[in-house]
């Protein structure tokens, strides 16, 4: 986190953030707990409901995994990690510790069962399963996410300049194709293309890449800090307003569903949206979930905007990270470790990416990078929990969308506002429910 970003939570939180909480405070009528993008776009289409709305959040706004992503709007990535490929790839990456896949060898008795329901997930006829379900919540991600951005004027931090995935060879891209023909199958449009072709679309890439493929509805955002903080000031405009806290147990009861925060004081509520990200399966499991949410931990560099001349996102899919053009920077980042909340970050990963970046992208500047480590939710099919908690229909889940939070954020935020208000949900929401494992 950065001074910018510092001052900027605190001027805007100066204008929303209640008073320290007295034991019994009144009622509010709806609690979105989480200031993460899932939470504003729930909070904003809630507010869009005529509905009452608080934030509660345990740091800043925003400076979670919405604060440092790849900045993306990946309505093309409708497939599952758990694929039936996977297990025989993940021997290999897991020997490379800073590959794209790894696990601290301390936290694999903890992960284990995870990785159990990660390999089931992976079966043929779940993994099909999950790539129709994903694709049909991309497909409402997509129209959703283009009303929310026209609604709460952010259009200017939006760019329709699609992504470029990358292939070493032609046995890597014979691979892929399967994945390809999914996407045809969905609708997806996507461009195969060498030679003259790739140079244009990307210039100066290195002759490793003999083919690429091009999906031109694939959009990124300016910054996602900035994108994040701009919807929170819409929040705020449309009457929503903040407090600083950190919840710790949820407490359902006859005039409402309590929330005990860590300094003691409560809050009550009509109904609670739990938004938390990685941090929400404890409040879950307080409730009598008992969620396989598991923590991907991201990681990456930032390099000054004239590093390279980067024309849209790369994606080198091979190597588990991706290459994004942002305001603020050449963002170099992705991987996945499998480590928890409470290990130190290891940035030899962010640093193992931006040598790969620079071999595979010739004239990349690296100096002066910026690096950084997220947290993002996972579950082991990657579809979010999104619906009531099965203790209690007033408890609204929206967490779980591991690399895909930004891109599911407004659809995300539309089913929850329809199910607080107690309308059909725009797509089906069974394959989300909390008990589905």
């Amino acid at each position: 986190m950065n001074s910018h970003s510092v001052a900027a939570n605190a001027a805007r939180a100066a204008a929303g953030d209640g008073q320290p909480l007295a034991r019994n405070d009144a009622a509010s009528d709806i609690i979105v707990i989480g200031a993460g993008i899932v939470g504003l776009a729930a909070a904003f289409h809630l507010l869009g409901e005529g509905r009452r709305v608080r934030l509660l959040e345990r740091n800043g706004v925003a400076e979670g995994a919405s604060y440092g992503n790849a900045g993306a709007f990946a309505f093309t990535d409708i497939l599952p990690l758990a694929s039936p490929g996977i297990l025989r790839k993940a021997p290999a990456w897991l020997l490379d510790p800073l590959g794209p896949l790894s696990i601290p060898p301390s936290y694999l008795p903890r992960i284990l069962p995870w990785l159990i329901r990660f390999g089931r997930a992976g079966l043929p006829d779940r993994y099909r399963h999950s790539l129709l379900v994903q694709a049909r919540l991309m497909r409402l991600a997509a129209t959703a996410m283009d009303a929310m951005v026209d609604a709460a004027g952010l259009r200017p931090l939006v760019r329709r300049d699609g992504n470029l995935q990358l292939y070493e060879s032609e046995g890597e891209w014979q691979a892929a194709l399967p994945g390809w023909e999914a996407r045809a199958s969905e609708g997806i449009r996507f461009e195969h293309a060498r030679g003259e072709r790739l140079a244009e679309l990307q210039p100066g890439l290195s002759p490793r890449f003999t083919v690429g493929t091009f999906t031109p509805h694939w959009q990124t955002v300016a910054d996602p800090y900035r994108f994040a903080m701009a919807l929170f000031d819409a929040v705020i405009a449309r009457g929503g307003a903040i407090t600083h806290g950190e919840a710790v147990r949820l407490e359902p009861g006859p005039d409402g569903v309590r929330i005990h925060l860590a300094d003691g004081s409560r809050r009550l509520a009509g109904q609670v949206v739990l938004a938390g990200g990685a941090w929400s399966r404890p409040l879950a499991k307080g409730l009598g979930d008992r969620l396989p949410l598991e923590t991907e931990r991201g990681y990456n560099t930032t390099l000054a905007p004239e590093a390279f001349d980067l024309r849209r996102q790369l994606t080198f899919g091979g190597h588990g990270f991706v290459v994004s053009p942002l305001v603020t920077g050449i963002r170099v980042g992705g991987a996945v470790e499998l480590g928890g909340l409470a290990a130190p970050p290891n940035f030899r990963r962010s640093e193992a990416m931006l040598k790969k970046a620079a071999a595979f992208l010739p004239g990349l500047r690296t100096e002066g990078g910026r690096q950084w480590m997220g947290f993002r939710p996972s579950m082991p099919d990657s579809l979010p929990v999104i619906g009531p908690s099965t203790a209690d229909p007033r408890v609204f889940y929206a967490f779980g969308h591991g690399h895909l939070g930004l891109t599911q954020s407004a659809a995300t935020g539309r089913l929850i506002a329809e199910l607080a208000s107690g309308r059909p949900p725009s797509i089906p929401i069974d394959s989300f429910r909390p008990d589905r494992f």
